[in-house]
């Protein structure tokens, strides 16, 4: 499909309902998203008990704390080529097959490495789905850009707090295993509206068909997903570079911080429950972002503005926790909480610099899989930094250094321009070798 025929398409459909001919596509885009947190949150509180029952200690817990970056990183790098394969809509039921055959027999392991192993198999699933979601927003609902893309992200933080906040109570009420396990039912529900969307689109009389946007079904013409098109490599565009380095940096400072901040406070006189207490506020300040950056974001030309405010709010609360961190903890935290506001503008600009839903599918992959790879970096080097010097200036110095890539890989990625524009801008080159 030609940007023409991508073009003439979003003319004639500019108007439509909500509803109309998409509604099982938007249920799946919901469900699927509430699952692309829940094997990360719905573990980590229960690490202690369970390296009690299969014997594994604070090593191996911190192994299980960077497995949903590196799963995330390695499946945004391969999903695109897969999705040109066989389809955004079968990727996104691959997607929730993975996150729930893991989800339910990680609870059955019996040993640290198959719990492990299993583990990956469900964060890789819904590494899966961060690369497919967006694309399929901008295929189904690319006149809702804005309104889809928070309600996608409002429930993928919805999926972060709502584990988390369980996975205690309810393992005390019967043990851990039901715990991480009980969540299987998210992604098995969120297999069945991609089941029928695929069953709906055998139809070409059906109204789903007829929205559907051919751009990246296996089969069809996508030279600029195509792998011997060297010309539409992502990573030769300015735009997907600014993603990146967007994407990662915000990624690597959430990870920190999430990691760190009830360390940061105990040492500083604070107890165990503020810390977690400050974790939990943490967390929530992303569903305000989720519900008003994309919307926001779709309605000025270049967004940078929001990239300076949180760039704003990440020093500010840098430096109350590193000189005052017991004298407004919330206030500090809040801000911090504040900063990755760029995450939900990272996703919503994934659809708002691309033309087509194979340019989407391919910034999605790239970004994430490059920035999901450097963010697994951020928790580590921040503890080294803080066992090397016995303080924190140092791990704040670090993420610092990432805050000030992010404000340039903004820069990059918010001015209007589309992805798939240098790759047509490549192609006389190429044509005259």
């Amino acid at each position: 499909m030609t940007i023409s025929s991508t073009e003439e398409l979003t003319a004639a459909t500019s108007a439509r309902p909500l509803w109309a001919g998409r509604a099982i596509v938007l249920v799946g885009i919901a469900i699927s998203a509430l699952t692309l947190r829940t094997a990360v949150t719905s573990i980590t509180p229960l690490l202690d008990p369970i390296g009690a029952d299969l014997g594994f200690g604070a090593a191996m817990a911190g192994v299980f704390g960077m497995l949903p970056a590196l799963m995330f990183a390695l499946f945004g790098l391969v999903t695109p080529m897969l999705v040109h394969r066989i389809g955004l809509e079968r990727m996104a039921l691959v997607a929730m097959l993975m996150a729930g055959v893991g989800s339910f027999t990680r609870a059955l392991a019996g040993d640290t490495l198959v719990l492990l192993a299993l583990s990956a198999l469900a964060l890789g699933g819904m590494g899966v789905g961060n690369v497919v979601i967006p694309p399929l927003v901008k295929r189904y609902f690319h006149d809702r850009v804005g309104g889809i893309s928070a309600l996608y992200i409002t429930f993928v933080q919805l999926g972060t707090v709502l584990p988390a906040l369980v996975a205690v109570p309810l393992a005390t009420a019967t043990d851990w295993r039901v715990s991480i396990g009980s969540w299987t039912v998210v992604a098995v529900a969120g297999a069945v509206p991609w089941i029928a969307v695929l069953m709906m689109e055998r139809s070409k009389a059906s109204p789903l068909a007829q929205t559907h946007d051919h751009a990246v079904v296996g089969g069809d013409e996508a030279p600029e997903l195509s792998v011997g098109h060297p010309e539409g490599k992502v990573w030769r565009s300015p735009v997907g570079w600014g993603m990146a380095a967007m994407f990662g940096m915000t990624s690597l400072n959430t990870y920190a911080l999430f990691t760190w901040i009830p360390k940061i406070l105990t040492e500083a006189g604070g107890s165990a429950e503020l810390g977690g207490n400050m974790v939990g506020l943490f967390s929530s300040l992303g569903l305000i972002a989720a519900l008003t950056m994309p919307v926001l974001a779709t309605r000025v030309g270049n967004p940078y503005p929001i990239v300076l405010v949180c760039v704003v709010f990440y020093a500010a609360g840098f430096l109350g926790l590193l000189l005052a961190p017991m004298q407004h903890p919330v206030l500090w935290v809040a801000l911090v909480g504040l900063g990755p506001s760029t995450f939900p503008l990272s996703l919503t600009l994934i659809n708002l610099r691309t033309r087509t839903p194979a340019g989407s599918a391919a910034l999605s992959g790239f970004s994430q899989g490059v920035g999901y790879t450097v963010a697994c970096l951020g928790p580590l080097l921040f503890g080294l930094l803080h066992d090397a010097t016995g303080g924190w200036a140092w791990p704040f110095a670090m993420l610092s250094c990432a805050v000030v890539v992010l404000m340039i890989g903004g820069y990059v990625a918010c001015k209007p321009r589309m992805l798939e524009d240098s790759w047509h801008r490549a192609e006389p080159a190429t044509a005259g070798r």
